[in-house]
């Protein structure tokens, strides 16, 4: 192997990721804000955020996995040249990310009186409560937002949702402030100010970027197109699976009460914003693959995929040497350490919030190539295998070990964060080997031709 071969495409890749990275980014830097902000407000409101949210991460799952899928099928008709099937993956996307944006806000509301049923401190589920409301509405123009998005994505315009997420940022950090803490004679609101900030941020960004796309030829009007469905399904159950079994470790973080599930909050919140990273990379290889795929170039789409792989490789490691150097460090972010009155919680969530950050940076590695060779995968439109792994993964391995291991008796919330390792490592293992598989038989029914 010619080491050259790969690194050559790390600039192009890094071009087309970046941007994509940056705007995932924008999207955890929201609940970034909100966590550190409501966090100066005690643990109790941080850990009712972390279950409202807990809610909100299993539909926006479904909602962003599902538009996946149009990014591959845009990127393979943009190398086809094939307008009128790029158009119509599009309108198609547009219009069932519409749908499913509503359906998901509903079933939110029905779904928030399972509060009460699981075993959550009270405490917390009184102050989530209305926090959920507005969030759950916020998922409607997440979710179109995403068809918009994914579109871009596919067509290499991956900057321009970039550009909304930054701005959606600064609207929501301007008005956390004002609402959560009561400033410019505004009433001081809380959690409820940093829900309002989120959903006034949300709609602000799918203007923003449809106001942009707009005013581009490249990204207008569109149509049907029944291949959607074949991949949109499959990619929305391989988010689920990954983040249903995030949410269920807030659940069962919420069992060892409230300052073990702010903690969790905290870890998660900051590992999400390193696999932010990598969820960039992965669009990448979903657009790269679907061009080369489109091409019928089989030797170079496994050069270049397998040069996304060592990208996301070498960062994932970074993360992981900053994740272990400064794991008694990055918790202070979130509280406030000069409350006397909520000093001992505090104390109590750095410290379990600091052991987790340990088991974080172990998993930043498996985590990185797992998501990405999901992408990879979804560019050579292969996506019930993958979905089938997923599952077996975190539901069948992952789970199970943080079910036992995490029970007060056991490791605690160390042990629901050594379930989440075994899950993401084993689905990264199946799903290298599944690409792996499926590019040298490609390669080879070429050569046979």
């Amino acid at each position: 192997m010619v080491l050259s071969n790969y690194t050559k495409e790390f600039r192009y890749n890094l071009k087309l990721a970046s941007p994509v990275i940056l705007g995932m980014l924008g999207h955890t830097f929201v609940g970034f804000i909100d966590n550190v902000m409501v966090g100066q407000l005690g643990s109790a409101e941080l850990a009712a955020v972390s279950l409202g949210n807990s809610f909100i991460f299993i539909a926006m799952s479904i909602g962003i996995g599902f538009s996946t899928a149009i990014t591959p099928l845009v990127a393979e008709a943009d190398t086809e040249e094939n307008f009128s099937k790029g158009k119509s993956v599009f309108k198609h996307g547009f219009f069932l990310c519409t749908v499913l944006g509503i359906c998901l806000f509903l079933l939110e509301l029905l779904a928030k009186s399972l509060m009460y049923v699981m075993d959550q401190p009270e405490e917390v589920v009184v102050l989530a409560i209305p926090y959920l409301d507005l969030v759950a509405f916020s998922l409607m123009p997440l979710i179109v937002f995403q068809a918009f998005k994914q579109f871009s994505d596919g067509l290499s315009m991956t900057k321009y949702p970039m550009y909304a997420t930054i701005v959606a940022n600064v609207i929501n950090v301007a008005i956390n402030y004002v609402l959560i803490f009561g400033k410019f004679g505004f009433p001081q609101m809380g959690i409820v100010g940093a829900a309002i900030g989120t959903l006034i941020s949300r709609f602000v960004m799918l203007f923003f970027l449809w106001w942009i796309l707009a005013v581009n030829r490249k990204s207008k009007a569109f149509v049907t197109n029944v291949k959607f469905f074949r991949l949109s399904l499959p990619s929305a159950m391989q988010m689920f699976f990954e983040v249903g079994i995030f949410t269920a470790a807030i659940w069962l973080s919420g069992l060892l009460g409230k300052n073990a599930q702010a903690a969790n909050q905290i870890a998660l919140n900051l590992s999400s914003m390193t696999f932010m990273v990598a969820m960039g990379l992965s669009v990448a290889a979903m657009v790269r693959v679907g061009n080369q795929k489109g091409l019928k170039d089989y030797i170079n789409l496994k050069r270049i995929a397998e040069s996304i792989f060592l990208v996301g490789f070498i960062f994932a490691v970074l993360f992981a040497l900053l994740f272990a150097i400064f794991h008694e460090i990055l918790p202070h972010l979130y509280v406030d350490l000069d409350d006397p009155a909520n000093a001992l919680d505090t104390a109590e969530v750095v410290q379990i919030a600091a052991s987790l950050l340990l088991a974080a940076a172990v998993f930043q590695i498996s985590d990185s190539l797992q998501v990405i060779a999901l992408g990879a995968l979804r560019g050579l439109q292969d996506v019930k295998i993958p979905t089938l792994i997923t599952f077996v993964s975190y539901w069948l391995v992952g789970f199970p070990v943080s079910y036992f291991l995490g029970k007060e008796e056991a490791l605690g919330s160390l042990g629901i964060w050594l379930g989440l390792l075994a899950g993401l490592t084993i689905a990264a293992i199946l799903l290298f080997i599944r690409f792996n598989y499926l590019t040298k038989r490609l390669i080879l029914q070429q050569d046979n031709i």
